[in-house]
């Protein structure tokens, strides 16, 4: 069967190139073994953000159980667009352009000059003696299917998923122990804006190790213990051998700046890998944005997509946002991580902070805990925004707004803002001299 575009994966990345490909008049043919979706829909982001705003174990089993099913709805009838055909079943490739599915019992073979691989990624697990047959064991999926709330709950792993579950079953009533290896949480966080929410949470009960390595499950005094320590891309099954392709020694697929793969041996392909099976920003909104490029990139469409510019969130109580560098990187401008911020410059970089016990709305909100640090440079260009405290990711998103159009401080200052609403803190930031 012959298609214009062949996309594996439903996931966010996925039926948005899909979707996005199909409304511009292209025939795609989409492979889905799970439900669509993709892990974010189904046990990841979306479920999740159902327990952050629930009050109770119950509730939030009850919400989810609602949510998600609907959105997942949702996405079936985005599918339902005459131009898209959804295969359902594990898709691999049998040569160059050339894939087949594990659900066809003709062996009907699929092929498309564009291919799409947006498989996602899965959890990484630790190299710890009984991780896999210990019972107590489970990674975010097997946490969200239990039926019932642990009393002790140990997590292993201080990053966005760790934090949001640590943050999430202390409010439901569970002792909460979380290990970290390293010598602070969320390392993609500003460190003085990680720190104070880390401290925030400890106050709350929640029990932190830091700078601890896990030697032995035994040692760990736990109903469930929560494997957090990140995750790795999906391309087992795949068969990319038969499409020439080769993967990172982290098993990442590298790709290029339109997400084009760079390392298939077969000259002129037209693969691409979106989303987190390519490494790059594992993020729902990432993975999305990717998709658009990746399709344009096939109509020969220019955009102006600013990928150098990713904002992200961590639902915590309270939660936390960043976009551009940290004040780390800033300080030591030769990282990479500062290389490619715009405006980025060793000399004359500027953090300005602000703190939400001095916004009226948030005394009004009884939110009196937070803070953000505002960053620009020596040209007075935004360079970016951490920040902790309610509704920090809309504050964030504000920023990287704003960073997309090279907005300057001064520029940021002259603009009009609702009062009294969070969005005050920002502008006192920009305020301050």
């Amino acid at each position: 069967m012959k298609t214009d575009l062949i996309v594996i994966g439903a996931g966010p990345g996925g039926y948005r190139a899909a979707e996005y490909a199909a409304k511009q008049g292209l025939k795609v043919t989409l492979f889905e073994e799970g439900p669509v979706g993709g892990t974010c829909l189904n046990v990841g982001c979306i479920p999740t953000k159902t327990y952050v705003h629930a009050k109770s174990f119950d509730e939030a089993r009850q919400r989810m159980a609602a949510v998600v099913p609907q959105l997942r709805q949702g996405v079936e009838t985005i599918l339902s667009h005459p131009n898209i055909t959804l295969v359902r079943g594990k898709a691999s490739f049998v040569g160059p352009h050339s894939v087949c599915c594990d659900s066809i019992a003709t062996n009907e073979t699929y092929t498309a000059p564009n291919i799409i691989i947006a498989t996602g990624s899965e959890t990484k697990w630790l190299p710890i003696e009984g991780v896999r047959t210990d019972p107590r064991v489970v990674d975010s999926t097997g946490l969200l299917a239990l039926e019932e709330q642990p009393k002790r709950l140990t997590i292993i792993g201080a990053g966005v998923i760790g934090m949001e579950f640590a943050s999430v079953f202390q409010r439901f009533g569970t002792e909460v122990t979380v290990i970290e290896y390293l010598k602070e949480c969320l390392p993609a966080l500003d460190s003085d804006i990680a720190k104070r929410l880390r401290k925030l949470m400890e106050k709350r009960g929640i029990n932190f190790h830091m700078k601890t390595a896990v030697q032995s499950l035994a040692d760990i005094d736990a109903d469930i213990i929560l494997m957090a320590t990140g995750r790795k891309p999906r391309t087992e099954g795949l068969n990319l051998e038969a499409a020439g392709i080769t993967t990172a020694p982290n098993g990442a697929i590298p790709v290029d700046d339109n997400f084009q793969i760079v390392n298939s041996k077969l000259s002129n392909s037209k693969y691409y890998a979106i989303g987190d099976v390519n490494g790059r920003q594992m993020l729902a909104h990432a993975a999305e944005m990717q998709a658009v490029r990746a399709v344009n990139n096939i109509l020969g469409r220019p955009d102006t997509i600013r990928f150098d510019i990713m904002p992200a969130a961590i639902f915590t109580d309270p939660e936390a946002a960043c976009v551009g560098p940290t004040e780390d990187h800033l300080k030591t401008a030769t990282t990479p991580a500062v290389a490619t911020t715009p405006a980025a410059s060793a000399a004359g970089y500027r953090c300005r902070k602000a703190f939400w016990r001095a916004n009226g709305k948030a005394l009004a909100m009884n939110e009196p805990e937070g803070m953000l640090k505002l960053f620009s440079g020596a040209d007075d260009r935004i360079l970016g925004c951490h920040a902790y405290g309610a509704h920090a990711a809309d504050i964030v998103q504000e920023v990287s707004v704003l960073m997309c159009r090279d907005t300057t401080v001064s520029q940021l200052r002259d603009m009009v803002h609702i009062h009294p609403t969070l969005s005050e803190i920002l502008r006192t930031a920009a305020e301050c001299e």
